[in-house]
């Protein structure tokens, strides 16, 4: 389970940076006073345009940031004053792989699972149950600096997942993917949802949010405009489809924010 609670993010500028944003100022607010649930069994979206907030929000939820303000639960461990313990249980996945290209995955996923204290027996079926699902077995022993991006980002996924997490972040993990892989992680976040992780997740492509999601929030400008559940969104519809009425809500609120 993931809780958050008047959680805020404020950011230092620089002189250049307020010169570039016309700005007096030397804060940036990226989020601001936001609250939800998400819940275990249930895969949760973070939506809202670019730049509004989204992966500074899920940076704070995997500890990488820390907030200015509010708190933050993971699976019932304060990940604020216990950032530590609460990475133990979280698998956090990225646009970026960040992965050695000497290396193979072989070699990165076993550096991991030694990293987190996995017994041998418990990584062999963890590995094999990861590379069955994202068809990694024949470039399991290549190094990583020859492998196309949708097989870095299969290994990325298995590096998240070897320690087999009860929460599981996804920070738009199909973008610039092929279909076929991008399939490989839809199957992946299904799988979690059946094993009852808690998963939240963040896209631009609202045919994976209307497939997947089972509750989801808004935000833009760092401002929480949506909470609630997927199904209570569509009843509530104004617009014929989802991505015409996340528009709306959006537009909506550079007048009044909606809560």
């Amino acid at each position: 389970m993931i809780k958050v609670e008047n959680l805020s993010k404020e950011f230092t500028l620089t002189k250049q940076q307020r010169k570039e944003y016309a700005t007096t100022t030397n804060k940036a607010i990226a989020v601001n006073d936001i609250s939800f649930e998400c819940q275990p069994g249930k895969v949760f979206s973070l939506l809202g345009p670019n730049g509004a907030g989204k992966t500074t929000t899920l940076r704070m939820l995997s500890t990488i940031f820390k907030p200015t303000n509010g708190s933050i639960n993971i699976a019932g461990i304060d990940a604020i004053k216990y950032a530590q313990e609460a990475r133990k249980k979280i698998g956090f996945l990225t646009g970026s792989t960040g992965l050695y290209a000497r290396l193979t995955p072989n070699e990165v996923i076993a550096y991991f699972a030694q990293l987190y204290g996995i017994p041998k027996a418990d990584y062999q079926a963890r590995r094999e149950h990861l590379y069955s699902l994202l068809d990694m077995h024949d470039f399991q022993n290549k190094r990583i600096g020859k492998l196309s991006t949708g097989m870095k980002q299969k290994v990325s996924i298995c590096r998240t997942m070897i320690h087999d997490p009860e929460v599981v972040i996804f920070d738009e993990p199909t973008s610039g993917l092929d279909v076929i892989t991008a399939e490989n992680i839809i199957k992946l976040i299904q799988d979690c949802k059946i094993q009852g992780k808690t998963v939240i997740f963040s896209s631009h492509i609202m045919s994976e949010v209307d497939l997947l999601c089972d509750d989801l929030a808004i935000i833009h400008k760092g401002n929480l405009l949506y909470s609630g559940s997927m199904s209570d969104f569509r009843s509530n519809m104004k617009e014929s489809n989802i991505t015409a009425e996340f528009i709306r809500i959006v537009h909506e609120s550079q007048n009044t924010v909606v809560l």
